[in-house]
């Protein structure tokens, strides 16, 4: 279940930046289709945060420090990226155009995943 909340989350918060931004775009003909583009690149989206930015994020670590953690906005930036370069490789129309445009699409998921989860109740267990 709480897999399940992530990934709709995640849908949410692209949706939001795919809305806020022109230059991130959801393919489909109708709104199905963009629901199901959403949830699968979802779901590349959190594969990418769960293997590639751990090792980033390591890698990167006297940048964050140096930087005092704005580093971890370019993360954000390049993880979106790598998301609609992978997309594409598999054949489902998701689409970052520029660095500067995945810079601020980072920004507006985290906001609206922040925002989401706290819409979400909280399960204990």
């Amino acid at each position: 279940m709480k897999l399940l909340l992530t990934v709709l989350t995640a849908a949410g918060a692209l949706a939001v930046a795919a809305w806020v931004f022109d230059g991130i775009s959801v393919g489909g003909d109708t709104r199905t289709d963009r629901l199901v583009t959403l949830l699968v690149v979802a779901v590349i989206f959190g594969a990418v945060n769960a293997v590639v930015r751990p090792v980033v994020a390591l890698l990167s670590l006297p940048l964050y420090i140096l930087t005092l953690g704005l580093f971890f906005v370019v993360v954000n930036a390049l993880m979106l990226m790598l998301t609609s370069w992978l997309s594409d490789q598999v054949g489902v129309a998701f689409e970052v155009d520029g660095f500067w445009t995945a810079v601020f699409g980072g920004i507006v998921i985290s906001l609206a995943s922040a925002a989401i989860g706290l819409l979400l109740p909280e399960r204990r267990g």
